[in-house]
């Protein structure tokens, strides 16, 4: 979903306006003076100014709520190319942010989570697919169905799927709501389109994912696991949903919306 490490400079912009702004002020302590904003230096001005703006946000996007942007229609119908969404931080644990490990645990990801991770391949890359496998699962896809445990995920036909914006490509796919033991979504599926198949023994401490969009995702089926380690949070809410590159139309009717 982004390819740098936001938190990264984020951290570091907080440290360098905080180590401006208070060694400012203890050089004056030291020297007996009183603060006066007509004498501040502009550069400790703009520390001044910056640093609690920049600490609110490193502590709101570390431990509270992310924003993300979907590039891609590997969660088509759920999530559309352009939809803004919130993720839920602290659901799976509080974590330091840029080392990202973990100090207080709290929920583990439940099958049917929408989860954002840091791509196994490439952690400086974030992905978002749904949880299918939790540790000690036996995952098989074949024939385009899905099985949990040896038992069968029921599915009902919605008919066929109209595409829009940059999600065009997939109108006449067949839409169908999945109920994974419990939690109801829509897929997407391409009955004339091979897919990759296979039965997947989930470790422990890893989780087996897979895209909505079954014949458009790059996913476990193809790389593997996510270790644990590598969980960001839980989608949650579309904030927004503009899709620029194709339309420039803003999606009123998906703001608002709740995942599932």
């Amino acid at each position: 979903m982004i390819d740098f490490d936001f938190s990264f400079f984020l951290l570091i912009g907080t440290v360098i306006t905080g180590i401006v702004w208070g060694a400012y002020l203890l050089r004056l302590k030291s020297a007996g003076k009183v603060f006066d904003e007509a004498e501040e230096p502009i550069t400790v001005e703009y520390a001044r100014s910056f640093f609690p703006i920049l600490l609110i946000v490193l502590l709101l996007r570390s431990f509270l709520a992310e924003p993300f942007r979907i590039p891609s229609g590997s969660m088509m119908p759920t999530l559309l190319v352009g939809d803004f969404i919130l993720v839920n931080k602290f659901t799976y644990g509080i974590r330091l942010p840029v080392i990202n490990k973990k100090i207080i645990p709290l929920n583990e990801p439940q099958r049917g989570d929408i989860v954002v991770f840091r791509f196994p391949k490439d952690p400086t890359t974030d992905y978002i697919k749904r949880v299918i496998g939790v540790p000690g699962d036996k995952i098989a896809y074949e024939n385009k169905r899905l099985t949990v445990n040896g038992q069968a995920v029921s599915e009902v036909s919605m008919g066929r799927y109209t595409g829009v914006g940059q999600g065009e490509d997939m109108t006449g796919a067949e839409q169908l709501m999945e109920n994974l033991l419990g939690v109801e979504h829509s897929i997407l599926v391409r009955n004339d389109t091979v897919s990759r198949e296979g039965v997947y023994e989930v470790p422990q401490g890893q989780y087996f994912v897979m895209g909505d969009n079954r014949d458009n995702s790059n996913d476990g089926r193809y790389w593997g696991f996510v270790p644990e380690e590598n969980l960001v949070g839980k989608a949650f809410f579309i904030w927004m949903s503009w899709d620029l590159e194709r339309s420039g139309i803003i999606g009123f009717d998906r703001l608002g919306t709740v995942l599932h």
